[in-house]
């Protein structure tokens, strides 16, 4: 089983590059998983553009950014989202990453780790349903940082975060397992 550790912004000095390494450090030692750091960044995905819906494309783009990105979040079986929350919403970055694709995300499980002035709950709130449009199951547990108290040149969370950040995984790993069962 695979999850993609999804690095959802693209800002120069982003705070997020910290955030998704902090989840990939209390990921990698979890038994009988692979957990990969996906940078958006990397793919320089270009703005939805496309006449052929993604939906419709079969995963078949006109950009080579897509195809990659395509690739990438296909090979995944659930993805946990590094978001930060950006004006009481979600990064446009990663929501335009999420739109340029379709059936890539389609029953699958997705876990929010979330970082801002009130922990970027506001984003999760979206997320979820945004995510539903493809049948995607978001975890219950949540992670929330806030960028007040939660960071100093760094992600430094709170020390209850351990605890929060293995029950995400455990819900994650469970939901993922049950939609690969139903996949056959």
């Amino acid at each position: 089983m695979k999850i993609g550790i999804i690095l959802g912004s693209i800002r120069e000095g982003r705070a997020g590059e910290s955030v998704a390494r902090w989840v990939a450090e209390h990921a990698a030692s979890r038994a009988d998983v692979t957990y990969e750091l996906i940078d958006l960044k990397s793919f320089d995905v270009p703005l939805l553009t496309s006449a052929t819906v993604p939906g419709a494309a079969n995963k078949q783009y006109d950009d080579e950014r897509v195809t990659r990105w395509s690739r990438a979040i296909d090979s995944c079986d659930g993805y946990v989202f590094v978001t930060p929350e950006y004006n009481h919403g979600v990064p446009g970055g990663l929501k335009n990453a999420f739109d340029v694709l379709g059936g890539e995300w389609a029953d699958k499980a997705v876990a929010f780790v979330s970082y801002g002035a009130e922990g970027g709950v506001r984003a999760v709130e979206h997320w979820r349903q945004i995510v539903a449009n493809f049948r995607m199951f978001g975890v219950r547990q949540q992670v929330s940082l806030s960028t007040f108290t939660e960071f100093d040149d760094g992600v430094a969370p709170a020390e209850r975060r351990t605890g929060e950040i293995a029950t995400l995984f455990d819900q994650l790993e469970s939901a993922t397992r049950r939609f690969m069962a139903d996949r056959g």
